[in-house]
């Protein structure tokens, strides 16, 4: 029986003759082979976007061209990052003997885009990844859904294996470990159970909130974790929440995570957010306009994975159309993930009118010389926002606040950056003032 792998392998000429460039570049190139599983072959796209637009597209597409360069009769499943621990059991891709991983090939340092909201989390596994096990250990990232968190640990794990080919990795989800423990426990293998994680060099969780208010499984993983801490093996954890926040993990645990290097990674600002989509549109070897990439980088400033899936999406809307990929088409592409959109540009004095209302102060005390707290932080807010939502230069925002250079907003910009990593309520109070300057 062939693997995933050559069936896929076997496919991509005749999947070539049946797409036009355009079409294999967006949609088949970045596809990833998991396994055949009943007849299926199983096929990782980068998310759920993706996945629905190739379900309704391409599947009778590339189910033909699969079977004809494999004189086969198989069918075909997409799946995206979230369902690959489904799938986890039938997998053919085991790059190390020992090890037990995944990787996904695309996730490494080198395509990670660095900014403002990450710039820590990077640095800390980079460090983590040239010396495992005695820079920070355990290395904990946390921060919200599709920020880069996974793309960090694979990262980490691609660099440790490059720098010793035969480190033993073992990467998994905590939904992974949980049932490992209770298959362990029913069919009496709970010696396999522990050496399967107590012999890693290097241990790699994902999404340990989800150990929450699970008793028995906390007490294992505790017990893991202290096995491997002691002899020096690498343990790298992520989670939506920092250790304190994660309500009902035991204390020990949360006690064992603070321990280390604690590292979050917030919303990319907009500069990152239009870095992104630049290194997107250059892998997926398409040119689209900088005006382009900004209008998607604004209007979708949730997470990086909706942010990618965006750019996919208007190019594939372009194709479909075959239309040139514009403001106009653009807009029309991401009308219900941009609803509301008006083709009314953010303005400097929106933002002052705003923030000065939300404040309870005239918009006049914002281009005011006054110095007092209770107006200078709501100018060095109204500065961020101007600079995140109008595409100003800086030296025009400064002059709109009475006439101030641009180094008063750079200096703005980095305290509420400062503010927004240091304290929730900040980065809330960003966001409320965001949807309200949008709403006008």
């Amino acid at each position: 029986m062939l693997s995933a792998l050559s069936v896929w392998q076997n496919s991509l000429d005749e999947i070539k003759r049946s797409m036009t460039p355009l079409s294999y570049n967006t949609w088949v190139a970045t596809m990833t082979p998991i396994c055949i599983k009943d007849n299926t072959l199983v096929l990782q796209v980068k998310d759920p976007s993706t996945k629905n637009t190739l379900k309704s597209i391409y599947t009778q597409t590339l189910t033909d061209c699969i079977n004809r360069a494999n004189s086969g009769t198989y069918l075909v499943r997409f799946i995206d990052e979230a369902e690959l621990p489904l799938y986890n059991a039938y997998r053919e891709d085991k790059p190390v003997a020992g090890s037990d991983y995944y990787l996904n090939p695309k996730y490494t340092f080198e395509s990670f885009v660095v900014g403002n909201s990450n710039i820590f989390a990077h640095a800390a596994a980079q460090a983590v990844a040239e010396e495992p096990g005695k820079a920070y250990n355990p290395l904990f990232i946390y921060g919200g859904v599709g920020l880069g968190k996974t793309h960090l640990m694979h990262a980490i794990g691609h660099r440790i294996l490059n720098n010793n080919p035969s480190a033993r990795i073992v990467y998994i989800t905590t939904e992974t470990f949980t049932n490992d423990l209770i298959q362990s426990i029913q069919e009496n293998s709970r010696v396999q159970f522990r050496n399967k994680y107590r012999t890693a060099d290097v241990l790699i969780i994902d999404d340990i909130q989800f150990l929450v208010a699970k008793d028995r499984t906390q007490e294992e993983f505790f017990n893991t974790f202290n096995a491997l801490h002691t002899y020096g093996k690498q343990i790298i954890i992520s989670s939506d929440k920092a250790p304190k926040d994660l309500i009902n993990l035991e204390d020990r645990l949360v006690s064992r995570f603070e321990g280390g290097l604690v590292a979050d990674i917030q919303p990319p600002d907009l500069e990152t957010r239009v870095a992104i989509l630049k290194r997107k549109a250059q892998s997926e070897q398409i040119d689209v306009s900088e005006d382009v990439l900004t209008f998607i980088a604004e209007k979708v400033n949730s997470n990086i994975r909706q942010l990618e899936g965006s750019l996919i999406r208007v190019i594939a809307f372009a194709r479909l159309t075959k239309k040139p990929i514009d403001l106009a088409l653009t807009a029309t592409a991401l009308k219900d993930i941009v609803a509301g959109y008006d083709n009314t540009p953010v303005t400097i004095p929106l933002v002052q009118q705003v923030v000065s209302d939300y404040y309870d102060i005239d918009t006049d005390a914002l281009l005011s010389q006054r110095r007092s707290m209770d107006v200078t932080y709501p100018r060095q807010m109204a500065m961020y926002l101007c600079k995140e939502l109008t595409n100003k230069p800086l030296k025009a925002i400064g002059a709109s606040f009475g006439g101030r250079d641009h180094s008063t907003v750079i200096n703005a910009c980095k305290r509420i950056e400062t503010d927004m990593k240091n304290d929730p309520q900040v980065s809330d109070l960003v966001e409320d003032l965001t949807k309200r300057i949008k709403k006008q």
